[in-house]
């Protein structure tokens, strides 16, 4: 017992180390990387200005403000932790890459307000061909002024105005969208974290190892079969915490599979009360811990049925 106790702690361990490198490798890395395109891009066009205005002019000043904001996003732990040789990924932090976002795209709007006319035309056609789904009645109202405004002036202070607006709208689905996806991978890496910590205290205390180590193998295999299926793809949050709630589900299960065997239910039958929760290193209760994991609906119509055994309408008095 003592060896399957410490191979589930080293499977906990190696699992909390996955979670992690998902974390700042799978999710973070290849977000930062387009965030740091952008923002060569953003930096290139605000150089480009800053040559070409005028000396002491209003485009100079706003140039100058934009760059030094963009500077300020190289410098660690400003709004986005620099990369470095020794620790790579590991030192992207989900946490500040929507704040890193915002104020690129607030960079983008400053040099959008000086850029040169054929950049107002290129944003204004881009913003006008770019598929969108409005929701609210402001939005299909600013894309019918925008798209009404077809001799639109680059110098006007109001087409200028009216394009900017659509921009700030466009940056803030953006970037709410992505606040919100931020926000739903965060409370899934908590979740996984604190599961974690759950079955190791589970496992040291109910003797469980091998019917949650069956059902985190089956919580992994779930996923990776509706990949195979060709179905939907999961999030990275339903990936993460598929194997911890696998593994939670399947020491649940066997409970509920012996309480809906004990003799005083008797809904199940002697095979089940014999071959679950008093038995787990059985090949029947491997096999159903296994199921458990691999199928959540399983569990959930299972404690469903229990429910509804505990809370069923009391007896008629005589």
């Amino acid at each position: 017992m003592r060896d399957s106790g410490q191979g589930l702690e080293l499977v906990c361990a190696c699992y909390l180390l996955i979670v992690y490198v998902t974390s700042r490798g799978l999710i973070a890395a290849p977000r930062y990387r387009l965030f740091q395109a952008r923002l060569r891009d953003c930096r290139a066009r605000a150089e480009l200005l800053a040559v070409t205005s005028a000396e002491g002019s209003a485009e100079e000043v706003t140039v100058v403000a934009v760059l030094t904001r963009l500077n300020d996003l190289d410098r660690g732990g400003t709004v986005v932790w620099r990369l470095s040789s020794r620790f790579g990924v590991m030192a992207i932090p989900l946490s500040k890459l929507a704040a890193a976002w915002r104020v690129l795209h607030a960079a983008e709007r400053g040099l959008l307000s000086v850029e040169t006319v054929a950049e107002f035309h290129a944003q204004r056609q881009w913003l006008l061909h770019r598929p969108t789904a409005a929701s609210e009645p402001a939005d299909t109202e600013l894309a019918a002024r925008l798209a009404a405004d077809s001799a639109a002036d680059p110098h006007d202070p109001e087409a200028r105005a009216l394009l900017l607006a659509a921009v700030r709208r466009v940056h803030d689905l953006e970037d709410t969208s992505s606040e919100r996806d931020y926000e739903q991978q965060r409370i899934a890496l908590w979740l996984a974290t604190t599961g974690l910590a759950t079955i190791l205290l589970v496992g040291t205390v109910l003797d469980h190892h091998n019917t949650m180590l069956l059902g985190a193998l089956g919580g992994f295999l779930s996923p990776v079969i509706g990949v195979l299926r060709s179905q939907r793809a999961s999030s990275w949050g339903v990936l993460v915490l598929a194997p911890v709630g696998g593994a939670l589900a399947a020491v649940g299960g066997l409970l509920l599979v012996r309480m809906l065997a004990d003799p005083d239910l008797n809904l199940l039958g002697q095979v089940f009360l014999a071959n679950s929760w008093d038995a787990p290193d059985r090949p029947l209760a491997l096999a159903m811990a296994l199921l458990f994991g691999f199928s959540g609906t399983l569990f959930s119509r299972l404690a469903l049925t229990a429910t509804g055994q505990l809370t069923g309408p009391s007896p008629r008095p005589l």
